[in-house]
């Protein structure tokens, strides 16, 4: 467990790692994607920001908390090889285990490098802040709030950060305040998005090129990211998952004008940063070879900050075409996944159309696993 993170040689490193959404038996391509990435950007601390199991995934079943352990520790190994710190925030299919997260909390806390913060509560563990301090380690510079955002809410939308998080932060932030004598440069994360997500993107007309149709609250709405986030190489291959109701969680991060920025995952296919409100609000995709995503495009954020200006940052992501000449460790696996639809809503929209390609590639994909169990 590591407790002090400060700025080493003028700079401080964050690694952002979202929705690796990983079973069992952890898919190869995962570790190699992780692994060099933090060889590439060498962070000086990694921010895991929900979903690392694909919780619902029948190989869990049985003996479970044994197997969800064995897979974080997995995940985890390339970051202990190297003495990474890191942070985990929960997302929405972590607890479809069965573990509840305050419950799976632990499995990350006894191994080597864990930094838990200052937790709002035993019984919520995934949301806290950290301090950031300088390079003597005397002064905080920087502060991080991650918060964990929770899931489904009683209708078919997600469910937004519940106002007793939202309070929490203001809580928080004004302790914070006190301790330091003033409000610090922060960045926020976690694992849903907020809905005014869409406030920053571009609504078009149906049939626009690259428009993506929304749902829930949106429904019948399309949307594309500014051309200044395409030129840069952002992309949104599908609508924001975000709550239709807000508990005034951008007002609170807004209302001081000391958080920088707030990056989620959840989406797996998006990745950006757009200006809003006078934060930027940011996607990470995913970077799990055993659920869907953006084929080579999967990858993580990097987020680099100045001690002499830690207000400003720079972020980029890294993939895994940008790693090495991507190929699939499980070819038909990959091919399923980066051509089924994305979400249920998706499956019944496009059934008709998608029916019989989709079904064969599944078939293949079955037919090859049940090869390789013969042997």
């Amino acid at each position: 467990m590591t407790d002090e993170l400060r700025f080493h040689g003028g700079k401080f490193t964050i690694m952002q790692i979202t929705d690796t959404q990983e079973i069992s038996t952890v898919n190869p391509d995962t570790i190699k994607l992780i692994s060099r990435a933090l060889d590439r950007a060498k962070p000086d601390l990694v921010v895991f920001t929900g979903d690392q199991i694909k919780g619902y995934s029948p190989t869990f079943k049985g003996n479970t908390y044994h197997k969800v352990s064995r897979t974080i520790a997995d995940l985890l190994r390339p970051l202990e090889e190297r003495g990474i710190p890191f942070c985990v925030t929960f997302g929405n299919h972590d607890c479809n285990c069965g573990i509840p997260n305050a419950e799976q909390m632990p499995i990350y806390r006894a191994h080597k490098g864990f930094v838990g913060g200052n937790i709002k509560s035993a019984d919520d563990p995934g949301t806290f802040s950290l301090s950031i301090k300088d390079s003597n380690g005397k002064k905080t510079l920087l502060l991080l709030y991650v918060i964990d955002s929770g899931g489904k809410g009683d209708n078919s939308a997600y469910a937004p950060v519940t106002p007793e998080r939202v309070q929490w932060f203001r809580a928080e932030r004004e302790r914070l305040q006190q301790e330091n004598g003033q409000y610090l440069p922060a960045l926020v994360f976690q694992h849903i998005p907020l809905p005014e997500y869409y406030n920053a993107l571009v609504r078009v007309k149906k049939g626009t090129k690259g428009a993506v149709e929304a749902f829930y609250s949106h429904s019948g709405e399309y949307y594309v990211l500014p051309q200044e986030a395409l030129a840069r190489g952002d992309f949104m291959l599908e609508s924001p998952a975000a709550p239709d109701e807000s508990t005034g969680e951008l007002d609170a991060l807004t209302e001081k004008g000391d958080v920088r920025g707030i990056y989620v995952g959840h989406d797996h296919i998006n990745s950006f940063s757009l200006p809003h409100r006078g934060i930027q609000l940011g996607y990470t995709q995913g970077s799990g070879f055993h659920t869907y995503g953006a084929g080579s495009k999967r990858g993580v954020r990097v987020f680099t900050l100045d001690e002499k200006d830690p207000a400003a940052f720079e972020t980029h992501t890294i993939t895994m075409e940008d790693l090495c000449d991507y190929r699939p460790a499980k070819p038909l696996t990959e091919f399923v996944y980066t051509h089924t639809p994305s979400s249920p809503r998706q499956v019944l929209k496009y059934l008709p159309h998608g029916l019989i390609a989709t079904g064969a590639a599944t078939a293949l994909s079955i037919g090859a696993a049940l090869v390789k169990k013969k042997k």
